[in-house]
């Protein structure tokens, strides 16, 4: 018997060998006929390593190589930071920070001498949106909020937990361009409905505005506002993009377009190719709903704020957005053009104020509220926002970090492995709602919390008091400059 186990196990070892042996002759061959890679061509077998390696070097930087402040599009300082008050574990750190003051651009704010004290706060007032100008204004309560994700580019569950953690913490839900699904509504959040480009969910047949479809939007009690997209941080110039791997039937069903295939928003409104078509139709909508409408947008220069300013002063202040969502060039939490991503549109650092400054410059500061949003994640980015002037913040990927997102940077191939931005049954299983939704409330509670202390601290009683002298830049040379020399606040005309 020992003999015939012997001769068994050299036998399967033998086969192990030539199957071995023989996988390495098929891909030996097939590496040097084929023409598409040279290294393989040049190396074969031997020249897979490369490409293996190239697949796991994110990997590899992101957990063993890069330091705390080092990785893009977000490092593991900033990540940690977001998942600590996710989890209500605090914002604390110990020994010092690793944040280095002397880095341009680095923030700095303004210290009181005789800070505001335990008993002298003021809560934070909220923002009405929309009073005077439509017949249901609308009232935000949270300093940040959930920036426009739409159900396909992010999943059933985290659209679920998100809505349910919005509610909790009073913040609102932007839809993002896909339209309304009923996870928005199963939390019980305030929704703001975006209108991008395609009019998923408020289209007819050949992609117009349906007055029809958007009267039943408006009908429900929680859509508080509608937005009008015109572009985004992560790819202006270009219209939303979700590859039919992620176009289910329900999705298409929501949005009103075929299962299974690219889902390609137009690069604009075809209706609107001027300012005065955008306020014509911004004018349309609130008078179908009776709900604010506002505009979504990146910023290239100053044109667009001169024209909008100029043809509002023209027509008169009923013609006006009821608010401005400003996105940064840095914004993105889904698929986009490399180029685009990378090269168009300013940064939020440079567009927020520049957008404040035009407003006051027209005397519609007043008028327009204004939303801030691209890569704006911490307490700190927060209140510097608050500062520049912006009324609200919106955030995409702070709230995916407080999903538990890691950045595998797999947004738009389907394969999220925290369930996120993937359509993956066996993936999404991984995301509990109930529990996700109660770190999308501490994230929210705490960001509102701790921008309130940067603002105490500055000896303000509550965070809308923020200003630009509060808050200082560090330049190349090192040394810091206050925003309000960077930015000064311009005479109203």
């Amino acid at each position: 018997m020992a003999d015939l186990f012997g001769i068994f196990q050299v036998s399967l070892g033998v086969l192990v060998a030539l199957v071995l042996a023989l996988t390495l002759l098929f891909f030996y061959v097939r590496d040097v006929t084929q023409k598409r890679h040279t290294v393989l061509r040049n190396f074969p077998i031997i020249g897979r390593l490369r490409f293996f390696f190239e697949d796991l070097g994110e990997y590899f930087r992101q957990y063993f190589f890069l330091g705390d402040r080092d990785e893009m599009p977000f490092n593991r300082a900033t990540r940690g930071w977001v998942y600590r008050l996710a989890k209500n574990e605090g914002g604390i750190l110990g020994f010092g920070s690793t944040y280095d003051l002397t880095q341009p651009g680095a923030l700095v704010f303004v210290n009181a001498a005789f800070p505001v004290i335990e008993g002298e706060h003021e809560p934070t007032p909220p923002v009405v949106i929309g009073a005077g100008w439509c017949d249901k204004p609308f009232t935000a309560h949270s300093l940040i909020n959930v920036s426009g994700m739409s159900y396909g580019a992010i999943s059933r569950p985290a659209v679920q937990a998100l809505s349910h953690g919005a509610a909790k913490s009073e913040a609102y839900m932007d839809t993002g361009e896909g339209g309304l699904s009923p996870y928005h509504l199963e939390g019980g959040c305030d929704v703001i409905y975006q209108i991008g480009t395609a009019k998923y969910g408020v289209r007819d047949a050949q992609g117009r505005l349906d007055p029809d479809k958007l009267r039943a939007m408006a009908a429900h009690e929680k859509v508080r506002a509608f937005e009008i997209k015109l572009s985004q941080g992560a790819k202006p110039g270009k219209g939303g993009v979700l590859p039919a791997a992620k176009v289910t039937e329900e999705i298409a069903r929501i949005r009103g377009i075929p299962a299974g295939q690219d889902s390609l928003s137009p690069n604009r409104h075809p209706e609107t190719s001027n300012m005065d078509q955008l306020l014509d139709m911004v004018e349309q909508v609130r008078q179908i709903t009776g709900k604010p409408v506002g505009i979504k947008t990146a910023i290239g220069g100053w044109q667009f704020m001169n024209e909008l300013a100029a043809t509002v002063k023209r027509r008169g202040l009923q013609s006006a957005p009821d608010f401005l969502a400003i996105d940064g060039g840095e914004g993105g939490s889904g698929a986009a053009p490399q180029a685009l991503a990378d090269h168009m549109a300013l940064s939020i650092n440079e567009a927020l104020p520049r957008v404040i400054d035009a407003l006051i410059e027209n005397g519609l500061r007043e008028r327009i509220k204004v939303i801030a949003s691209g890569k704006i994640i911490t307490p700190a980015k927060v209140a510097w926002a608050l500062a520049c002037g912006a009324d609200l913040v919106n955030s995409a990927r702070g709230y995916m970090f407080a999903l538990g997102c890691i950045q595998a940077l797999r947004c738009h191939q389907n394969s999220c492995p925290t369930g996120i931005t993937t359509h993956d049954p066996k993936l999404q299983r991984g995301l509990d709602v109930s529990n996700k939704a109660e770190r999308v409330a501490a994230y929210t509670r705490n960001m509102n919390k701790e921008v309130e202390m940067i603002a105490h601290a500055c000896g303000l009683e509550h965070p809308r008091q923020l200003r630009r002298e509060h808050v200082r830049i560090v330049q190349p040379n090192g040394q810091s400059q206050a925003l309000n020399m960077l930015y000064p606040y311009p005479p109203i005309r």
